[in-house]
């Protein structure tokens, strides 16, 4: 156990925080790689060679054990011939930086900022394919 010298516990907290959600993201993409690939019947073999890279390269990538970099994404899907979708959203509505009063208005807003990434959502859960 390390005792971090002039790290408060609220930094520890923090890092914590930020190594949970890391861990998620990772394992959130290469399940979504991993199912793409056996949708679409692409090997591990098959995506090294679309990427350029061994095939010892790509199970490091989807083992999870690394910070993959926005380049890394780009040549999946671009050797995946698919695309990232992207969402932000709140954990919870009234948090520390969201009063009850702009939480409304915000929730509102949101229904109709992200229409694309909504119909994405439905869409994945349905199993249509979509459209390019």
């Amino acid at each position: 156990m390390s005792f971090g010298l002039g790290v408060s516990p609220d930094q520890r907290a923090a890092e914590a925080r930020v190594d949970e959600e890391m861990h998620g993201l990772v394992t959130q993409l290469t399940n979504q790689i991993t199912f793409h690939m056996r949708e679409r019947g692409i090997t591990r073999a098959d995506l090294a060679a679309r990427m350029g890279v061994s095939p010892g390269r790509v199970s490091q990538i989807l083992g999870g054990g690394e910070n993959l970099t926005l380049r890394t994404l780009a040549a999946l899907a671009s050797a995946l011939d698919a695309r990232f979708d992207f969402e932000l959203s709140s954990l919870k509505v009234d948090d520390a930086f969201t009063s009850r009063e702009t939480a409304g208005t915000e929730a509102a807003a949101n229904q109709h900022s992200f229409p694309r990434a909504e119909h994405h959502e439905k869409a994945r859960r349905s199993g249509i394919p979509r459209r390019r």
